[in-house]
């Protein structure tokens, strides 16, 4: 797995899944172990297993399987501006047509970090971290208004991220 062992910050985070009727059903333990990593994704299994009532071997076969199953992701949080990001917005998408096949296309965009079909004002939100303007300009007007299917965006920059956890879910 390797957040148990890495020194670095590692958070666990809920992955969607594509029907709600094909997903597992979790049960109090899971949904305890699940707390136990949003606490801190680096927790050894041991430690886990002792706040849930289970053996270290226990515990290991329950993460992999909610892993297997994509109920969670274990990965390393960073803040953008730290690794040389200085410029992250969120997109709202309108659609003509079928919005799956544009919001197919938007998830192969490495800058894509996050596509949401809505209902609303848009049709699509996307989330993108850029290295600067120049490069969120290229995103939105030559990659992602270029797509076919698009009908218009309108963008939101980020000026300062005040809040950002990934802790639902299990209370």
């Amino acid at each position: 797995m390797g957040c148990d062992t890495v020194d670095s910050s590692c958070t666990v985070r809920g992955v969607a899944t594509p029907d709600k009727r094909s997903s597992p059903s979790i049960d109090a333990v899971s949904l305890a172990i699940i707390e136990q990593l949003q606490e801190d994704g680096r927790r050894p299994y041991a430690a886990i297993g002792k706040a849930v009532s289970l053996s270290e071997a226990a515990v290991r076969q329950r993460v992999q399987k909610l892993l297997d199953q994509n109920v969670m992701q274990i990965v390393a949080v960073t803040d953008p501006l730290t690794v040389g990001f200085r410029r992250q917005a969120m997109v709202g998408i309108n659609v003509e047509g079928d919005v799956d096949p544009v919001a197919d296309a938007l998830t192969t965009m490495d800058e894509v970090e996050y596509v949401v079909v809505t209902a609303g004002s848009f049709d699509l939100l996307i989330e993108i971290v850029c290295e600067d303007d120049d490069h969120l300009l290229e995103m939105i007007n030559k990659r992602i208004r270029t797509l076919p299917g698009v009908r218009s965006t309108e963008s939101f920059v980020y000026l300062k991220l005040r809040k950002q956890t990934y802790t639902w879910g299990t209370k």
